[in-house]
């Protein structure tokens, strides 16, 4: 006996999962622009699939536990709303119902403990680098360690650079030209803090202030799109008053915090800051959008020219629509050759957390996308996401290959530096 979904006991959430699941007509388009169908060739693993087993849970014809392993599977990289011809808000289906799953779910003891460890760890920067040094240490235990440990332990950097403490505020060099707010990122603070660095440099050059306010958390994607939205809801809370001051645009270099960030509407919906959480939403804007917009100041030529492959992250590419701007941002610096990467609107298998929770099918997909880098011959990999950057590294070093890989702002950096003094 079939139901409707009672979008009332669901609450606000409720209706968000029935509206995206109506508008899907099941076309198929989505198919081949999936990771997970691409590799695993089911059904039930396309993002066609999954509306319908959520449906059917929603609905009662269909015990959560059965559809469970389909939904967890799921990258979230979005590929497949490129796709979609109906404009069919897979993003917010699959995020809201994950909220309403995880509080039904029964996970194993250390499942729920390694779960647990990645969300007290990464959204914190002082917890993180502490935790990724004990991992180093344990690298020799690694055979002895269960499955769940080794992978995190693989994409460790051989060793982690110096913190950087970043200024309160960095001062636009000549005419102010704009005034804007940086959100630092959590990882990338820890795994790669020349990201935020060549950010500040980049910016002040362009005649922007920079702010970097002290009291700002991590923007709560980890916790929203795991299904620990209260969790989330306390991070953005913080944010919404750490980022409520007087400023042109609220600044991200993070594809997934930036796309966390323009979330906040989903995550607020039916509480009491959602217009508050719109107007901050309204505000944001990745690094690359920001600097086209704005106009790049003359940037000088590179020492000599460069070969550059540009990786298209997910929460740019699919979440945000952000393609143009990164790749005009590369070919204003004179000297670089931009290729294409094929199959490059395929995820990496990063995904935030994916590559830590279902490494087999993420190292299928990191391998894929390093091969497919290598094929453009390029000299160096640019990309705009630290998720991105840890997980191409790892699978090119994997593949015998030190190709290096950068962020877009950082390339910029590297021109800049030429510029006479």
């Amino acid at each position: 006996m079939q139901h409707k979904i009672d979008t009332q006991s669901l609450g606000p959430q409720g209706e968000v999962m029935a509206q995206a699941i109506e508008a899907c007509v099941h076309c198929g388009f989505c198919l081949p622009a999936c990771p997970t169908y691409t590799v695993l060739g089911e059904e039930m693993d396309s993002p066609r699939g999954r509306i319908f087993l959520m449906k059917e849970v929603l609905e009662g014809n269909l015990r959560l536990e059965e559809a469970q392993p389909y939904i967890d599977k799921c990258l979230g990289c979005l590929g497949c709303v490129t796709a979609c011809p109906s404009g069919v808000p897979y993003g917010e289906l699959i995020t809201t119902y994950r909220a309403y799953s995880e509080a039904k779910r029964h996970r194993p003891p250390l499942e729920k403990l390694f779960r647990l460890g990645l969300q007290a760890t990464l959204p914190y920067p002082q917890r993180f680098r502490a935790a990724a040094a004990l991992g180093r240490l344990a690298r020799p235990l690694k055979p002895l360690l269960p499955s769940a440990l080794r992978a995190p332990l693989e994409l460790l950097p051989e060793q982690l650079p110096l913190p950087e403490p970043l200024p309160e505020v960095v001062p636009a060099e000549g005419e102010r030209r704009a005034r804007v707010a940086f959100l630092a990122g959590c990882a990338q603070q820890v795994l790669q803090p020349g990201f935020n660095r060549a950010t500040l440099r980049v910016l002040a050059l362009n005649g922007v202030e920079v702010v970097v306010p002290r009291d700002q958390a991590c923007c709560g994607a980890l916790a929203l799109h795991t299904g620990e939205r209260a969790r989330a809801l306390k991070l953005a809370r913080t944010n919404l008053k750490a980022f409520a001051g007087d400023y042109d645009a609220i600044i991200t270099n993070a594809a997934g915090c930036g796309s966390g960030l323009k979330e906040y509407p989903l995550l607020f919906h039916g509480e009491p800051e959602e217009e508050e959480a719109r107007a901050l939403a309204a505000k944001v804007k990745d690094i690359a959008v920001f600097l086209v917009e704005l106009g790049l100041r003359e940037v000088p030529p590179l020492p000599k020219p460069l070969k550059v492959a540009y990786h298209d992250a997910c929460h740019l590419a699919h979440a945000q629509g952000v393609r143009a701007e990164p790749r005009q941002l590369l070919r204003s610096i004179p000297g670089v050759e931009l290729v294409e990467i094929p199959e490059g609107e395929l995820c990496c298998g990063s995904a935030g957390t994916y590559n830590l929770e279902q490494p087999q099918i993420a190292a299928t997909l990191g391998e894929r996308k390093a091969r497919n880098i290598l094929a453009t011959g390029a000299e160096v990999v640019v990309t705009g996401n630290i998720g991105c950057f840890t997980q191409i590294q790892s699978h090119l070093k994997r593949l015998g290959h030190e190709l290096p890989v950068l962020h877009t702002v950082e390339l910029l950096e590297r021109a800049y530096q030429n510029a006479p003094r």
